[in-house]
């Protein structure tokens, strides 16, 4: 329901390339710091507790625990100062907003790593392939 127009301006400043990433998936974000006159880049690493708004407005806020205590950081997903966002693992959930995790403490805050989804055809079809790529094409 957002005005055609201001969608329209914000094409331009929105990331081609936008990382895909889900809450509850445990990431590495890697954003640009300036210092003066020197960039470097800085890692921020946790879990993805809540994800909010549309468009160039996106942002989400990523929780890790830094000597005992938590640490929360929001980070706009379109924003220039992001380099890249690499998912280490995937979490599974049931929810939006994580932060019944603010309450946990050591494993209790860890949740299940999502399965992947893959039938054994695919699977063995791809080993036979990998391993005889002239087999794999003769037979199909």
């Amino acid at each position: 329901m957002r005005n055609s127009l201001i969608q329209l301006v914000e094409q331009s400043s929105l990331k081609k390339d936008a990382p895909a990433f889900e809450v509850g998936d445990t990431v590495d974000i890697h954003t640009k710091i300036v210092e003066g006159e020197k960039e470097r880049i800085q890692v921020f690493s946790g879990t993805v507790i809540m994800k909010k708004g549309c468009g160039i407005n996106e942002t989400f806020t990523v929780r890790r625990i830094v000597n005992n205590e938590g640490v929360e950081r929001g980070f706009p997903l379109h924003s220039p100062l992001i380099a890249k966002v690499v998912v280490k693992r995937g979490g599974q959930n049931r929810r939006a907003k994580l932060f019944f995790l603010r309450d946990r403490v050591g494993k209790a805050v860890r949740l299940v790593e999502k399965r992947k989804v893959s039938t054994k055809k695919t699977e063995i079809a791809e080993k036979v392939e990998a391993a005889t790529p002239e087999l794999a094409t003769a037979a199909t």
